[in-house]
């Protein structure tokens, strides 16, 4: 009788660890995972168990990078970053997609645990990283999808930072305030974006004036002026703090120093340019955040006292870094000091010239010291909303072609890659209009969401002219809204549910609302600002303000009001159902920054006598990087299937869609 084979019936042996690392190896080589950690490159000694963080930083083919070390810490960036986490740029976390059973197999998840909890310290990136145990455990148990404790709130798994409200790996929107009396200023979540200077104060002034508040507006900028130092040991996000207080002071003392006075008096008494003075300190203490980057790049993070910090994180998102450019322009001009424009500038060229030489789009997570694209995800949300936004509207504000060219090639490569479904949106057969998230090297498509900061594009379509276009993806996010009676962070519009639950006030459907009526004068869209006022009145509303959103299907609510919702979403509906506002009628020309504030449109902000001063870097372009430059002489819409002349008169009192493809949409996020 022939012998069985040894081992026959019992489970397969480990593969030796050295086969093990050159397997891996291959899967580098083939650009599937990053270089081998130095650990895993030689076998350890006979009896020594590998550092936990060497095993989980590794993953398979179909596995995520990033570490359960960093994950449970929240974040890549120390456990500070959140939108830009490896956790949170892939969407749900499955345990699998972070290596928990790539690189020990077998390894139960008590061990996990209990590894986690021994050896997080030591592998966490500085004390800001290193959350308690129960924290650990909370989220092992959200990655497991186990039942969490009665009583604990289940973590948000943010995108990013923007944060912007747009946008930011570097500018996340914090995650839930514990109830008070347990606020610490050891939580970075939240500290880096209030700042500890009176942010919610500041960022709602030129509400207040657009509103003809002058008695309030008054009062509240004596209050700003007496009350409010950025001379704190205090650490705030560049792009946060530059969208929502330099925006916002630079927006009021043109308000104030206004000569025509459009929203009524607005005058202070006595008024010495302060608010100006105050932007310019806050400028100068956020400039070393653009100092020691070998690509010019900003760090996310900086100390309004101490300059950037030491264990500071060098990965960024596109948008954090690539939307300082308005205000830190503005600034500039109003100074006649070129520095900040200049750093603001070199920023934008340093991402641009990253960006894939196949097709034209750029990542979202980017090291600032190497230039190696870190998040290669291409969308229009979190991490690239609102650089796509400031190249059009700092092309509209400072006139520079440059800037008009980088948006125009940015425009086209997001329509070649990013677009799915028919050609046009209100005619023809197919799915309806939609833009999705792809690898920027090869435009395949990376997942299936879509997250709420993507509504501010239509708003963008608007004032490039492709009108038809934006009332396409319009139409799709007020879908979600009608569902819901708020818009989810994240939206997987295959599962047609939502993946991030949260919704904390966010403005970007009443923007693009808002530009859509400007353009169509179509009272649907005062239809769809009632509907979402309603919402908010009877979803969010408590006794002393508005409150995030927890869960946007059982309602439950955050002890969070977030500032923009000041700055944004109630400034744009109140100007949606005022149509006599100075706005629209006082003949000056006006442009919102990505936080809400307005600027008004004049020469002296065209006026750059340093001109030469920034061509000094237009050749110093990658060699071999060559993309169609359209005309600059006009706003060039490069999707040829839509224009602003589109819309004709008889349809402003019909539903800007043809009610088949309404249904359509409606059937698409499960309405019907």
């Amino acid at each position: 009788m022939a012998s069985a084979r040894p081992g026959a019936g019992a489970p397969p042996a480990r593969p030796p660890r050295r086969a093990v690392a050159r397997l891996r190896a291959g899967w580098a080589q083939r650009g599937l995972l990053p270089a081998l950690p130095a650990q895993l490159r030689t076998p350890a000694p006979e009896g020594r168990r590998r550092p936990l963080a060497a095993w989980f930083g590794a993953r398979g083919p179909a596995g995520a990078r990033g570490s359960v070390v960093a994950a449970a810490a929240g974040g890549g960036g120390g456990g500070r970053r959140a939108r830009g986490s490896a956790a949170a740029r892939r969407g749900r976390v499955r345990p699998g997609a972070l290596g928990l059973r790539a690189g020990r197999p077998g390894m139960r998840p008590g061990r996990v645990r209990e590894a986690l909890q021994r050896r997080l310290p030591a592998a966490a990136a500085g004390p800001d990283a290193r959350p308690g145990a129960g924290h650990v455990r909370l989220r092992l148990r959200q990655l497991h999808g186990a039942r969490l404790p009665p009583g604990r709130a289940q973590p948000h798994p943010l995108p990013r930072p923007g944060a912007g409200p747009r946008g930011p790996v570097s500018s996340p929107r914090p995650r839930r305030l514990p109830p008070r009396g347990r606020r610490r200023r050891s939580n970075l979540n939240i500290n880096d974006v209030l700042g500890n200077y009176s942010l919610t104060l500041v960022d709602a002034l030129d509400t207040l004036a657009i509103m003809g508040n002058s008695s309030e507006f008054q009062k509240a900028v004596k209050l700003v002026i007496n009350t409010v130092s950025f001379d704190k040991d205090s650490t705030v996000q560049v792009f946060e703090a530059t969208i929502r207080v330099l925006g916002s002071l630079l927006s009021a003392h043109r308000i104030i120093t206004d000569s025509k006075q459009p929203f009524g008096d607005m005058t202070i008494k006595d008024y010495d340019n302060e608010l100006l003075h105050m932007a310019h300190d806050l400028a100068v203490r956020l400039l070393p955040a653009f100092e020691n980057t070998k690509t010019g790049i900003p760090y996310p993070r900086v100390n309004l006292k101490t300059g950037v910090p030491p264990d500071s994180n060098n990965e960024t998102c596109t948008a954090g870094a690539g939307s300082l450019l308005v205000e830190f322009g503005i600034l500039s001009r109003l100074l006649g000091d070129p520095t900040f424009e200049w750093v603001a500038r070199r920023a934008v060229k340093a991402l641009w010239n990253l960006r894939s030489n196949d097709t034209g789009l750029l990542g979202n997570v980017v090291n600032i010291q190497t230039g190696h694209w870190v998040g290669k995800q291409s969308g229009l949300g979190a991490g690239l909303d609102s650089f796509y936004e400031y190249l059009l509207k700092s092309y509209i504000l400072f006139g520079e072609k440059e800037d008009l060219e980088m948006f125009n090639a940015a425009y086209q490569s997001i329509q070649n890659y990013l677009r799915r479904g028919r050609e046009a949106c209100n005619e023809g057969e197919g799915d309806p209009p939609l833009y999705v998230n792809v690898n920027m090297f090869s435009g395949q498509l990376m997942n299936t969401w879509i997250d709420s900061l993507q509504a501010f594009f239509p708003g963008l379509q608007v004032l490039i002219g492709d009108v038809e276009d934006a009332i396409c993806l319009h139409a799709f996010y007020y879908a979600i809204w009608k569902r819901y009676g708020a818009l989810p962070e994240r939206y997987n519009w295959q599962l047609q549910a939502p993946d991030v639950l949260f919704y904390p006030l966010r403005p970007e459907l009443v923007e693009s609302t808002y530009l859509l009526y400007q353009a169509t004068k179509n009272p649907f869209y005062l239809h769809v600002g009632m509907d979402i006022l309603q919402s908010l009145e009877k979803y969010t509303k408590v006794r002393c303000g508005y409150a995030t959103l927890h869960h946007v299907i059982d309602k439950s609510k955050e002890d969070r009001m977030e500032s923009f919702f000041l700055s944004e979403t109630c400034k744009y509906l109140y100007l949606l159902f005022d149509e006599e506002n100075p706005v629209h009628k006082s003949g000056t020309r006006y442009m919102f920054t990505t936080e809400g504030h307005i600027i008004s449109v004049d020469k002296h902000l065209r006026e750059s006598p340093w001109k030469e001063f920034f061509s000094e870097d237009e050749g110093q372009e990658q060699q071999g990087k060559f993309v169609h430059r359209p005309k600059s002489h006009e706003l060039k819409v490069i999707n040829s299937s839509s224009n602003c002349n589109r819309v004709p008169d008889e349809r402003r009192y019909s539903l800007p869609l043809k009610s088949i493809y309404m249904r359509q949409i409606d059937q698409m996020v499960g309405l019907v």
